[in-house]
Formats: C-alpha cells, sequence, structure tokens
C-alpha cells in the first residue's frame, strides 16, 4: 500500500510534466495532424486528470474527472459543429489506451507495486477513457440532432410559405412531401402567420405535392374549418386526379370548399 501512497504522490506533484509528455507520445503516434490549441487543451486536461487518477486509488471505482467530461463534451460538439466524422475523434483513444497503459505500466515496475495493483491502475483509465467515449458520442449526437432539426425547421418554413398577392388575399403553395410533422406545422405556424397578416382569402395550391396519403390529406382539409372559425375563406387548387380519388374514397367532404383547376381561377372566383 505505501508503493502505491508514493506513486500517487508522485503523479500529483509531477501532474504537469506527466501530462505533457503523455499527451506528446500521444500525438506522436498519430498518422494525421491535431491543431496546437487542441494539443494545450489536452495537456491542461490530462494534468487534472492524472491528479484525479492519483487521489482515486484510495477510493472505490465510480466517479470521473469533471474536466474530462467538460473536454469530451466540447470535443463532440465541435465536432459537430465543423461537419468533423465521429471517427475523427474516437480514433485517438486506442493509442491513449496504449500510451497511458505503458506509462503506468512503467511506473509501476519503477515503484515496485504488485500486478493486482497496476491492473487497477489500468482498468481505472480504461473505464475513465471509456466513459469520455460516451460523452464525446453523446455531446456530438445531441449536438447534430439539434442542427437536424433546425434545418428540418427551415425546410418548412421554406416549403409552407405563405404569400400574399393582393391586400387580404395570400396563396400557400404546399411543395414536396406532406406528411404528419408538416401539417402539425402548417397549423401551429402558418394559421397564426395567416392571422398576423388579416388576410381573408387563402388560397392552398396542391401542384407542387409530390406525394400525400389519405390521413394527411384528411388533415389538412380539416384545417379549413379553423380558418373558417377565424373569418378566412379557403380556397383549393392544383389537385391532381390520383389525389381527388382518393379523398373522394376516403369520404372527404369537400361541399364546403371551393375547389378550382389552377390559381388564376381562384382569384378571378375572390375579385
Amino acid at each position: 500500500m505505501e508503493s502505491i501512497n508514493t506513486l500517487a504522490n508522485y503523479l500529483t506533484n509531477h501532474s504537469a510534466s506527466i501530462a505533457s509528455e503523455v499527451v506528446d507520445e500521444i500525438i506522436g503516434r498519430f498518422e494525421f495532424h491535431i491543431p496546437e490549441e487542441e494539443i494545450i487543451q489536452a495537456k491542461q486536461m490530462y494534468n487534472e486528470f492524472i491528479v484525479f487518477l492519483a487521489d482515486s486509488f484510495d477510493d472505490e471505482e465510480g466517479s470521473v474527472p469533471e474536466v474530462l467530461i467538460e473536454w469530451s463534451k466540447k470535443n463532440g460538439e465541435a465536432a459537430a459543429k465543423s461537419g468533423l466524422e465521429i471517427s475523427k475523434i474516437l480514433r485517438r483513444y486506442p493509442d491513449t489506451r496504449i500510451v497511458f497503459a505503458d506509462y503506468m505500466t512503467k511506473l509501476g515496475m519503477e515503484y515496485q507495486l504488485g500486478t493486482q495493483d497496476v491492473v487497477m491502475i489500468i482498468k481505472r483509465v480504461n473505464r475513465i477513457l471509456d466513459l469520455s467515449i460516451n460523452e464525446t458520442v453523446f455531446a456530438f449526437e445531441r449536438y447534430k440532432d439539434h442542427l437536424i432539426n433546425a434545418a428540418q425547421d427551415e425546410i418548412k418554413e421554406l416549403s409552407n410559405p405563405v404569400v400574399p398577392i393582393q391586400d387580404k388575399i395570400a396563396i400557400l403553395p404546399l411543395i414536396g412531401k406532406v406528411d404528419a410533422d408538416r401539417t402539425d406545422h402548417l397549423l401551429n405556424h402558418v394559421v397564426p402567420r395567416i392571422q398576423q397578416l388579416q388576410i381573408q382569402h387563402l388560397i392552398i395550391d396542391f401542384s407542387g405535392i409530390m406525394n400525400i396519403n389519405t390521413e394527411v390529406a384528411m388533415y389538412i382539409f380539416n384545417i379549413h374549418s379553423v380558418f373558417q372559425l377565424l373569418g378566412t375563406e379557403i380556397l383549393v387548387t392544383g389537385i391532381r386526379p390520383e389525389l381527388a380519388s382518393r379523398i373522394v374514397q376516403a369520404g372527404i367532404d369537400f361541399t364546403t370548399i371551393k375547389v378550382f383547376g389552377n390559381v388564376k381561377q381562384a382569384i378571378e372566383n375572390i375579385q
């Protein structure tokens, strides 16, 4: 026990120089470039990591240095922000494990540690690195999901544009594929926009729709009830024969909706 305590004191008192040596050796094994700023940050992080590791020799395995968690999260987010593949980050860990295992084995021999103590230290290092990988991947996925959701929201805005063409008249051209998520966007974002613009006549044009199922079609056509309550007249244009057939088969009631072949006809009807 005295030997491992002596090693712990050595690690604590020389953490900065050990961190620098370890990081330089890890970087030297890489076949790819690491920016100098990242190297400096890694040395600062591993300095605290080594102090934490030394303090943990007397503790039950469980906790992880907070600095490592934050560093791992930043790496994951930075990779996602820059469009880097997560594999570019994860490929650094095998060499990191090897360098730490070799370094701790060498120190174990110098301080005459038993095999069990050396194995305990290496296992603890590997466990902490595993948790670092987890935090890196989780942060990467969270930020990627954020980017994807933001892009999808932007696409929804662009594909559901409310276009005023005359006083109190606007066109809502539906473009691309319509699914349940997009119809929710119509209800939660387009309806308030129509109110804001004080639109009295809204022309919903279906000519740009690539794909739509009966359930979604029914949902869209039910939205006209909401507009009616708000005092907005709905006119529908651009319904292709195959969509019209599905709507009729689904029993959707068109009797309260004005339907026209194209936008020009709908505008003429309003005027």
